[in-house]
């Protein structure tokens, strides 16, 4: 069970600070003496009421030391395949990268994103919107955990990844 004031996952919501854990006073969810996380989206607005007992993914969010063991390991992920398939074939696989929920999958479909997107400009080709916004997706939610695991500002997490994996080389 998590603790008020953990950070967490929570399924596609992303970043949410846990306010409170009991059951709802004046909710509808309050009647049925049920026990909810009362949840604030970090990188939103509005309240989420989850059951303790929920079966929507949830997870700690990454710790210092894990994003920077990550971004350590960030040049040993490889991309996946992308030849030979179709955009309806590719957008199942990048939404089963998401739906793990877990940032090695974020940064293999990013990965597998600019890659396949070098490719296609070097062929004078466009990257499909579907894919385009995956890859984007996947970079937001990336970077927004790192943000706060690393206590680097968003708009400098990129930076800071740069760096970092330049260093190692």
């Amino acid at each position: 069970m998590f603790q008020k004031g953990e950070l967490v996952i929570y399924g596609n919501n992303g970043i949410c600070r846990i306010e409170e854990i009991g059951v709802p006073v004046g909710t509808p969810m309050g009647r049925s003496g049920k026990e909810y996380y009362t949840l604030a989206p970090v990188f939103g607005s509005g309240t989420i009421y989850a059951p303790v007992d929920t079966k929507v993914f949830m997870r700690a969010i990454l710790t210092k030391e894990q994003a920077e063991h990550l971004i350590e390991q960030i040049p040993g992920i490889q991309e996946e395949e992308f030849e030979g398939q179709d955009v309806r074939a590719l957008s199942e696989k990048y939404k089963g990268c998401l739906d793990t929920h877990q940032c090695e999958d974020l940064v293999k479909l990013i990965k597998t994103v600019y890659m396949k997107e070098k490719s296609m400009v070097e062929h004078g080709k466009k990257l499909a919107k579907t894919e385009q916004e995956y890859g984007k997706l996947a970079k937001e939610l990336l970077h927004r955990e790192f943000s706060i695991a690393l206590e680097v500002p968003y708009e400098e997490v990129e930076g800071y990844i740069t760096k970092k994996v330049e260093a190692l080389k």
